[in-house]
């Protein structure tokens, strides 16, 4: 009976944060609200999800965000909701970092807007749109990191406080990484198109690594042999296990698959007069090694490695 109790109340917060957004934004410099004490749902997710046939968009009048602060990387204890690892979505299993420290990705932003103003993140967090947030399916809740638009130079930080972008398979939603407030689109030129081409990069409380660490670096690409793999136009093999059972292997590869890695193939040989069958991630470019293997690491599988044909 508490759970009833508890799921309905949610309900009613739920139901009650979804009606008309504001259209006029905050006073300058407002600060963020704390998280809820309202339990969430068990299942609840955040984020591309709710009522998925109805559009997203911005406000009337794109609001004026050049006094608007970004903010300030800190530590923060992760929040008691959203950081559930794993958890699934559409199908698919994803698998939270145990930090963000050297994450760095690329690949497609979108952002959300109106339809989302005022409702709770997976953190419990009421969204912002005119604030510098973003969701992001794996990073730790919160977290910060720097987005930069790889097409105009623009850079803007964010404070990562939901899940998402969750969407249904096909060619219009394929790569995307983040899912950008409605601020942080427009301090990157995005707003307008709807997507743009982007690196990710986590920031540190000291705001140093991002800004330090190339997308190939660290113990893990160093002891791979990944350093001849730096160069953002080459292209390597991952080998992330190998099997004499062949169903080992495709469960492997199944499971690779379901959290959206790409590329992968099952390369069987012989060795030591026996079978061998061995996954592997193929065209793996350079740029994109040190994230692939942060995202190995996340579900688990440490033991990956960077293998020279």
């Amino acid at each position: 009976m508490v759970w009833r109790i508890a799921f309905a109340v949610a309900v009613l917060v739920l139901a009650g944060c979804a009606g008309s957004p504001s259209r006029t934004p905050p006073p300058q410099g407002s600060v963020r609200s704390e998280p809820s004490d309202v339990p969430a749902p068990p299942d609840y997710v955040a984020g591309g999800l709710y009522k998925p046939g109805v559009p997203d968009g911005g406000p009337e009048i794109p609001p004026d965000i050049s006094a608007l602060p970004e903010p300030v990387p800190r530590a923060e204890p992760r929040a008691r909701y959203g950081n559930k690892s794993p958890y699934s979505v559409l199908g698919k299993r994803y698998y939270v970092l145990d930090t963000a420290e050297g994450y760095v990705e690329r690949g497609i932003a979108s952002w959300y807007g109106t339809k989302f103003h005022g409702r709770v993140t997976s953190s419990f967090e009421p969204y912002d749109m005119y604030q510098f947030t973003a969701a992001h399916k794996t990073l730790p809740l919160p977290s910060f990191a720097e987005v930069t638009n790889l097409e105009n130079g623009r850079k803007v930080i964010v404070r990562v406080n939901d899940r998402g972008p969750f969407h249904e398979r096909g060619p219009f939603h394929e790569g995307r990484i983040i899912d950008l407030s409605y601020a942080a689109a427009i301090k990157l030129g995005i707003h307008v198109r709807g997507t743009g081409r982007v690196e990710v990069r986590a920031i540190t409380p000291d705001g140093q690594s991002s800004r330090t660490a190339d997308v190939v670096s660290g113990p893990v690409a160093a002891a791979n042999g990944a350093t001849h793999a730096s160069h953002p136009s080459r292209t390597v093999v991952i080998q992330v296990g190998s099997f004499r059972d062949h169903d080992n292997a495709r469960r492997l590869k199944q499971r690779l698959q379901d959290a959206d890695i790409r590329h992968v193939d099952i390369d069987s040989t012989r060795v030591d007069g026996g079978r061998v069958h061995r996954v592997r991630i193929q065209n793996v470019a350079g740029r994109d090694l040190q994230a692939l293997l942060n995202r190995l690491a996340a579900l688990g599988l440490s033991g990956a490695r960077v293998v020279r044909e």
